[in-house]
């Protein structure tokens, strides 16, 4: 049992390797998928669909059709993941930004203006 409840870990390892590799090798030729780093993927426990994380530098608009191009490579992405994977199942593909960074700089900036009026 134990062997199986770390699954998913080893199937999200391998899946974030997986991208990481076609995105640094250039193999998604959309032109809207720029440069994309996987920070985190989340498979279910029953393998059938897979969260990655992903950061992409720019403003809204383009991390939006950096996502809509991320959609797209999707299927082709979940084939080379399939060829990498030993399981039955091939996780579908949910891409989302991670916006820790994001959230983490504003948590900065609401502090610093925090601190500011303290000492003002």
């Amino acid at each position: 049992m134990r062997a199986s409840s770390r699954r998913p870990e080893q199937v999200a390892e391998t899946l974030r390797q997986v991208l990481a590799d076609a995105f640094v090798r250039e193999q998604v030729r959309d032109p809207r998928v720029g440069q994309v780093t996987v920070t985190a993927v989340r498979v279910t426990n029953d393998l059938s669909h897979a969260q990655i994380l992903v950061m992409v530098p720019g403003d809204a608009a383009e991390r939006a059709r950096a996502l809509e191009g991320l959609q797209s490579a999707a299927r082709f992405l979940r084939g080379r993941v399939a060829r990498a994977l030993t399981t039955r199942i091939v996780p579908e593909l949910h891409f989302e930004l991670d916006r820790g960074l994001e959230h983490a700089q504003r948590i900065e900036t609401l502090l610093g203006e925090i601190r500011r009026e303290a000492d003002g």
